[in-house]
């Protein structure tokens, strides 16, 4: 129960930090990670401390791709890192999973937020025109196409959809949900 509360604190101050500054602090996630593995290990030694270090090696793999691409940043990144260290592998798989099936909804909703109707219009236009003359966008040093014509980036923080996608994986998974129900039966009663 304490790994569960910990990944929900860890998240949940992950989610003001992106909303907020749209970054994710090296020291919270280092700090979390360090929690982990000494969470992990008092839990279940040895094999608590290989869970965690194959939690967070199994985020490190899954994300790596998404941050050299540019579809996450590194924040991200050392965020599921931690995070896989607190749940262990098969938790970290599912609330990826799910992560990716939010952040196409958390992204154009934070999107449509910030730039509204008129300017996700503009944006789509411009960058599906553009990248459509020549078969994809070139961007320049000052962030403009190869024809010289600005394209918009919109930085949209990632963090709501992988808080979502762990939120939903702990939800549907039966272990965890008789472990809150034990505790709140035990704590209430």
């Amino acid at each position: 129960m304490l790994l569960l509360i910990s990944t929900l604190i860890l998240l949940s101050s992950a989610l003001y930090l992106d909303l907020r500054y749209q970054r994710i602090p090296n020291k919270l996630c280092l700090y979390a990670f360090v929690l982990a593995l000494l969470l992990q290990s008092i839990n279940g030694q040895w094999q608590g401390l290989a869970q965690a270090l194959l939690g967070a090696g199994l985020a490190f793999a899954l994300l790596l791709p998404a941050y050299v691409f540019r579809w996450l940043a590194a924040g991200d990144v050392k965020l599921m890192i931690a995070v896989g260290a607190l749940s262990g592998p098969q938790l970290l798989l599912w609330s990826v999973l799910y992560g990716i099936i939010f952040g196409t909804f958390t992204s154009f909703a934070l999107a449509l937020y910030k730039v509204g109707w008129s300017g996700m219009k503009k944006m789509m236009k411009k960058h599906f025109v553009h990248a459509g003359v020549n078969g994809g966008v070139k961007a320049g040093v000052d962030g403009a196409d190869i024809h010289g014509v600005a394209v918009p980036v919109l930085q949209v923080p990632y963090a709501p959809a992988l808080a979502l996608g762990w939120l939903m994986a702990c939800y549907l998974d039966p272990s965890i949900m008789l472990l809150v129900n034990n505790f709140g039966a035990s704590y209430f009663y």
